[in-house]
C-alpha cells in the first residue's frame, strides 16, 4: 500500500506533513541545507562571498544518507556541455536519491538573472535592460523561455529577479536592477516572475531586503533608512511578485537594516513576509549569508549560533551549503516548521512522486536556440536609449562613408555581458576555453550593419567618430560594474572620459555610446557630442542592436529606467524625491540629472491629444480612467512611451514631487494613431503616514502624462480630486494601473 505522502492524489501539504512525521531529526535537517560540489575547486576569484574561504570539504558517503534540501549551481559552476551536464545531474540526483530512504532528490537550483548561467546558453541583456524596454510582456516571454530551458534539464528552481530598487547608482549591483521606481521594478518584476513560474520553476525574490540603500552604496554595507521609504520605496516590488506573480522562494539579503541583519530579521522574514503577505513558500539565504551572522555581523560566536537565528527568524534553507544548519542540534519546532515548507514544495515540484526522474538528456541540448536568440534581439533593441541627437546626427547619412571608431568597448565583447552572464561569472577563470554563445562586438556589429563604409582609428580622417565606453562587469573587485564593484563616483571609469575630450578634439563628430551597468555623468560632453546612446549591458545581440539605432534600422524606444547625471556632485540621486531633494536654495549642490528617468528619444515624431477623464472626483475606496489619444506624426513607424505620474501637492508626510503609477508602449505606423487608456485606482494614490499606516486621504492630485519624470516633459496634467474619509488601505490593496492600448 503506497504510503500518503506518495499519492500525488492528495494535497502537497499533506503530503509533506506525513512525510515529515516518519522522519528523524537529522533527516529532517539535512533538508534545510545544500551542496554545492567543485566550490572549493573553482580556480581564480570567488563566485561568491568568502566562497573559497567557507566552502566545505564534505563526505558525501556520510551525508547523504540523512537525504539533501539542495544542489547547487550543477550548470553554473564550470564550464560543462549542455547534455552532459544534464547527464551529470541525474546521474548525482539518482545517487542522492538511493542514498537516503525515501529516495528523494535534492531540489537543483540556478543563475538564471541574464538567462541560464551555463555555458553555451542565451545571454540576455541585464535587468537594467529589462527596466529600459518598459517591455513587460517582452521580459515575461523571455523568462518563461529560460524557465523551460532549465526544467528541460532538471532544474527546479531559479535564482532571480532581483528587485532591488537603486537608491544609489554606484553600486555595483545597479546592473543587475531594474530601476530606481518601485513601480518599474514592481511591473517588470513580476512580469520576470510569471515567465519563469509559468514554466514549473521557482522564481526566487533577491535580495529581501534594502540591499540597495546601504552607506555609501557599498556591497553588504549597513542600511540605515528609515520605515517609510523601506515601505514605499523598497517593499512593493517584493509585495507585487508574491501577490501577482505566485513566486515561490524569497532569498534574504547580506545587509543589516538599522543594525539587524535581514538572515536574523523576524520582522521582515515572519511577521511581514508571513503575517501580513500570507507568504507560503521557502525562505533561502544568500550564499554563506548564515555564517557571516557569525564571522561578519558578530551577531553569534559559532556556527550553530548562526544557524539558530536565521532559523528562528524564517530562513528554512541555507545556501549553498551544510557550515551552518549541519553544525549541531536545533529546535524541532524550528526545524519541522522549516522543513514542512520545503517538503509541500519539493512536492508541488513532483519530487515526492514515486516515478520521479530527472530529465536525462538524449543527443544535443540546446541551450541557444533561435526563438530564445530572438527574443535576446527584440529586448536588447526595445532597450537602447538615445540620450542626444543633436542635429540630427543620427541615424547616419547615407553619404556618412569613412568611420572611426575608438575607446576600450569599441571591439570587446565584454561591453555587452553583465555579471551575471557566464563569461564574466565563470569563464574569467577559464581563460582557455571560448565564450560558448557568439558575442559580436560593436565593430564587428558596424562592419555588418554598413557593409559599404570603411573603418578606422583616426577621428580626423573619418565623416564620424563612434566612441564606446562605459564598464566591464565582474566580481569582486574584477570588474568596474558587478556584484563587489562599486564605484567611487559616477565618472566613466578608468580615464575614460579623456579619451572621449581627445576624439571630440579632433573636430570630427562624434557619437558616444555607453555600454555600462549603472548611469554614468555625461555632463561634460553633452552639448559636444552629435548624438549619445545608452545601452546597459544589452547581452548577446546588443552590438547588432546599437548598430542598428546608429544605422535607422532600428527606432529606438528605449527610455531610461534610471537618472543619468550631469556630474557626479549631489549623488546619490533618483527622480522620488521631495522639494528639498531637488535643485533648491538650501545648498550649492545642484542634483538635477542631464537626463530624467523616463527619458528617451525617437527618430520619429507623437502627437497626443488633449485627454479626458471618465471621473474628475472620485472616491478615496474608487478609481477612475484616463484616455488618451498618441498619433505617430512622422515617416517611419516607430514605439511611444507614454508615462503615467502622481503628484500630491499636499500629504502628511514630505512626497516625492512625482511618482511613476503607470505607463504603456504604444507602437504606431507612420500616421496611425492610438487611444490608451489609464485605470487608475485611488489605492495608488496610497503612501505610509506619520503613523506608519498605509493611508489614502482626499483631496488634489495631479496626474501627469509625460515623456520622463521632469516637470518640464509633463505633455498633460489632469486635476482630479479623491473624495470621501481617509482610509488605510489593506493587505489586498491595488498596486497596478491597468492599461490598454487600442
Amino acid at each position: 500500500m503506497t504510503d500518503p505522502w506518495q499519492d500525488p492524489a492528495l494535497p502537497a501539504a499533506v503530503r509533506a506533513a506525513d512525510l515529515l512525521a516518519r522522519m528523524t531529526p537529522q533527516e529532517k535537517i539535512a533538508q534545510l541545507y545544500s551542496v554545492w560540489p567543485g566550490s572549493n575547486e573553482t580556480p581564480g576569484g570567488d563566485m561568491a562571498p568568502h566562497q573559497h574561504a567557507l566552502s566545505e570539504d564534505l563526505d558525501l558517503a556520510e551525508l547523504l544518507p540523512h537525504g539533501l534540501g539542495q544542489l547547487t549551481r550543477p550548470f553554473g559552476t564550470a564550464p560543462v556541455e549542455p547534455a552532459e551536464g544534464a547527464a551529470r545531474l541525474a546521474k548525482f540526483q539518482e545517487h542522492i536519491r538511493a542514498a537516503n530512504r525515501f529516495r528523494l532528490p535534492a531540489v537543483a537550483h540556478e543563475e538564471c538573472l541574464t538567462g541560464l548561467t551555463a555555458w553555451q546558453a542565451t545571454i540576455f541583456p541585464t535587468p537594467l535592460a529589462w527596466g529600459a524596454s518598459f517591455d513587460p510582456a517582452l521580459v515575461k516571454e523571455m523568462a518563461s523561455s529560460i524557465g523551460v530551458t532549465m526544467r528541460s534539464v532538471g532544474i527546479h528552481q531559479g535564482l532571480a529577479p532581483v528587485l532591488d530598487v537603486v537608491r544609489d547608482a554606484r553600486w555595483g549591483r545597479t546592473e543587475e536592477s531594474i530601476g530606481e521606481d518601485p513601480y518599474l521594478v514592481a511591473t517588470i518584476g513580476t512580469a520576470y516572475v510569471q515567465g519563469l513560474e509559468s514554466a514549473g520553476v521557482v522564481a526566487t525574490l533577491k535580495h529581501f531586503a534594502a540591499y540597495s540603500a546601504s552607506r555609501g552604496a557599498r556591497n553588504h554595507a549597513p542600511v540605515s533608512i528609515g520605515p517609510r521609504e523601506l515601505a514605499d520605496v523598497i517593499l512593493p516590488p517584493f509585495e507585487m511578485a508574491l501577490r501577482e506573480g505566485g513566486a515561490r522562494s524569497v532569498m534574504a539579503a547580506y545587509n543589516d537594516v538599522d543594525g539587524l541583519p535581514a538572515h536574523a530579521h523576524r520582522g521582515l522574514l515572519s511577521q511581514l513576509l508571513r503575517g501580513q503577505w500570507k507568504f507560503t513558500g521557502t525562505v533561502v539565504a544568500d550564499y554563506f549569508a548564515v555564517s557571516l551572522l557569525e564571522s561578519a555581523h558578530g551577531l553569534a560566536d559559532s556556527p550553530a549560533g548562526a544557524a539558530a537565528l536565521a532559523l528562528a527568524a524564517g530562513v528554512d534553507v541555507e545556501l549553498p551549503a551544510v557550515r551552518c544548519y549541519g553544525s549541531g542540534p536545533l529546535d524541532e519546532d524550528l526545524v519541522d516548521r522549516a522543513a514542512l515548507r520545503v517538503l509541500t514544495q519539493k512536492c508541488e515540484l513532483g519530487l515526492l512522486d514515486p516515478d520521479w526522474e530527472s530529465p536525462a538528456a538524449e543527443g544535443t541540448v540546446d541551450f541557444d536556440p533561435p526563438h530564445m536568440r530572438e527574443i535576446a534581439r527584440q529586448l536588447a533593441e526595445e532597450s537602447v536609449v538615445l540620450l542626444a541627437n543633436g542635429d540630427g546626427a543620427l541615424p547616419l547619412a547615407p553619404e556618412v562613408r569613412r568611420i572611426a571608431v575608438l575607446g576600450p568597448l569599441a571591439d570587446d565583447p565584454a561591453a555587452m555581458l553583465g555579471c551575471y552572464t557566464f563569461p564574466r561569472h565563470v569563464l574569467l577563470d577559464h581563460p582557455d576555453v571560448p565564450m560558448g554563445v557568439a558575442v559580436p562586438t560593436l565593430l564587428d556589429a558596424l562592419r555588418a550593419e554598413l557593409p559599404d563604409a570603411e573603418f578606422g582609428e583616426d577621428p580626423a580622417a573619418a565623416d564620424v567618430c563612434v566612441v564606446a565606453v562605459g564598464d566591464r562587469s565582474g566580481l569582486f573587485g574584477r570588474g568596474t560594474s558587478g556584484e563587489g564593484c562599486d564605484a567611487a563616483d559616477l565618472e566613466l571609469p578608468e580615464g575614460q572620459g579623456e579619451l572621449v575630450d581627445k576624439a571630440l578634439a579632433a573636430g570630427t563628430p562624434v557619437v558616444l555610446v555607453v555600454f555600462s551597468g549603472r548611469p554614468y555623468a555625461l555632463g561634460r560632453w553633452a552639448d559636444r557630442a552629435a548624438a549619445v546612446v545608452q545601452a546597459f549591458f544589452p547581452g548577446q545581440d546588443g552590438a547588432a542592436a546599437v548598430a542598428g539605432i546608429l544605422s535607422g534600422r532600428v527606432n529606438p524606444s528605449g527610455r531610461l529606467p534610471v537618472s543619468v547625471p550631469r556630474d557626479p556632485a549631489g549623488q546619490p540621486y533618483t527622480y522620488l524625491a521631495p522639494p528639498l531633494g531637488q535643485i533648491s536654495g538650501a545648498s550649492n549642490l545642484d542634483p538635477t540629472p542631464l537626463f530624467p528617468f523616463g527619458h528617451g528619444l525617437s527618430y520619429t515624431s507623437y502627437a497626443w491629444q488633449a485627454p479626458t477623464v471618465d471621473d474628475a472626483a472620485f472616491a478615496t475606496d474608487g478609481e477612475t480612467t484616463l484616455r488618451l489619444t498618441v498619433r505617430n506624426t512622422g515617416e517611419r513607424a516607430g514605439t511611444e512611451v507614454v508615462q503615467l505620474y502622481l503628484h500630491d501637492p499636499v500629504g502628511k508626510v514630505a512626497r516625492p514631487v512625482a511618482r511613476l503609477i503607470g505607463y504603456a508602449r504604444v507602437p504606431l505606423e507612420a500616421g496611425a494613431s492610438a487611444e490608451v487608456h489609464f485605470t487608475v485606482p485611488a489605492d495608488l494614490a496610497a503612501y505610509t503616514g506619520p503613523d506608519g499606516d498605509r493611508i489614502v486621504e482626499p483631496g488634489a492630485l495631479e496626474l501627469r502624462l509625460g515623456v520622463s519624470s521632469a516637470e518640464g516633459d509633463v505633455r498633460y496634467a489632469v486635476p482630479v480630486t479623491l473624495t470621501g474619509p481617509e482610509r488605510v488601505t489593506g493587505p489586498g490593496r491595488r498596486m497596478r494601473c491597468e492599461v490598454r492600448v487600442k
